[in-house]
């Protein structure tokens, strides 16, 4: 192939060969193709390939039929359909809550077609986190990666179900971190990532992946009258949640024995009481013999502090009621009356 003699002009940023009329007809019974598109694919295309090449065994779609009832007796219960990740070679599987509660059956597509029936290992609604498991050989399965080392604009890569279309694979960036959104029993779930990883109804509970094919997020929820914007639960609350459910079945957290809701203070008394935010938690209720009795809360306080820490809101108090707060005496700070009090309370475990 002849050289090109010289080159002029510039467009798009690139210098522009010209070819002599003969040449460029002599040179194009003589262009050399690549052997294979893989010489074509850039680094971006290689590092998804790459991704979904290691993961997509270790990805399945999960059927489910509900029980539904009516006036009490039960007839015939919905079908809907999910995803979950392989987490360990003996069968268990992460999804969402969502997607397996209160299923009265669960069957697992593999990606090599095999089926299976699935039990329910754990299920937390709290944290829209549940493990299944399956009794099946030659598991595949995939790791969790550090989701506190994410940064907004790297590539993620989503694998799952949706639409009941097996293995569907969309790539994206992470386009925020520490999101917030209510789980739905109602209680609020923090570090969420958002990504724009394209999700649809049915990727709910598949995984969300960095380019090493470790999983760092488990994907939840879309805004339906948004583009491009979705939402996953981080890995390393997935990996907690999933480690407590594997081994108990369930989540342990504290718990107060009250109903109460956001309220205000007025600023003056905020600032002769000394605190941080004129808002705190109204105490509506307290349940009889529960550890906010026993500590003399009474209706009408208003919980501003637990610890050392300020309580704003419910989404406060129930951030902070942890399962290593059971057992452990602590300070209550309550306004009662414009007279700010410290009592002393020991949470047990919110009840099953």
């Amino acid at each position: 192939m002849m050289l090109a003699k010289k080159f002029q002009g510039r467009r798009a940023g690139a210098w522009l060969p010209v070819l002599d009329r003969a040449d460029s007809v002599a040179s194009a019974d003589k262009i050399v193709l690549p052997a294979n598109d893989d010489l074509l694919l850039d680094a971006y295309s290689q590092t998804v390939s790459g991704v979904v090449e290691n993961a997509r065994d270790s990805v399945v779609n999960i059927r489910v039929r509900q029980a539904a009832r009516n006036g009490g007796n039960h007839n015939h219960g919905g079908e809907g359909s999910g995803s979950g990740f392989v987490i360990t070679p003996d069968g268990y599987i992460v999804t969402n809550s969502h997607v397996v509660h209160e299923a009265a059956e669960l069957r697992v597509a593999l990606a090599d077609g095999r089926t299976y029936s699935a039990t329910l290992a754990g299920d937390d609604r709290d944290s829209d986190l549940a493990v299944i498991r399956i009794n099946a050989p030659d598991l595949g399965h995939i790791q969790f990666g550090n989701s506190s080392r994410l940064r907004v604009g790297q590539i993620a890569v989503a694998i799952g179900s949706p639409l009941g279309f097996q293995q569907t694979v969309t790539a994206g960036v992470i386009s925020a971190l520490g999101r917030t959104m209510r789980a739905e029993s109602g209680r609020m779930m923090e570090n969420i990532v958002q990504t724009d990883a394209a999700l649809n109804p049915g990727n709910s509970g598949g995984p969300l992946l960095n380019s090493h094919g470790e999983v760092i997020g488990v994907n939840t929820a879309i805004i339906p009258s948004a583009q491009g914007i979705c939402f996953a639960i981080a890995s390393n609350t997935a990996e907690f949640v999933a480690a407590w459910l594997i081994k108990e079945g369930r989540i342990r957290r504290a718990w107060l024995g009250i109903q109460g809701q956001t309220a205000p203070l007025h600023v003056r008394i905020a600032r002769y009481l000394g605190l941080k935010t004129p808002q705190g938690v109204l105490i509506l209720k307290v349940e009889p013999d529960s550890p906010a009795a026993r500590a003399g809360l009474r209706e009408g306080d208003l919980l501003v502090g637990f610890k050392d820490q300020t309580v704003t809101s419910l989404d406060d108090l129930q951030r902070l009621m942890v399962g290593s707060e059971i057992g452990v005496k602590s300070i209550l700070v309550i306004v009662r009356h414009r007279f700010r009090l410290e009592l002393e309370v020991v949470p047990s475990e919110m009840p099953a």
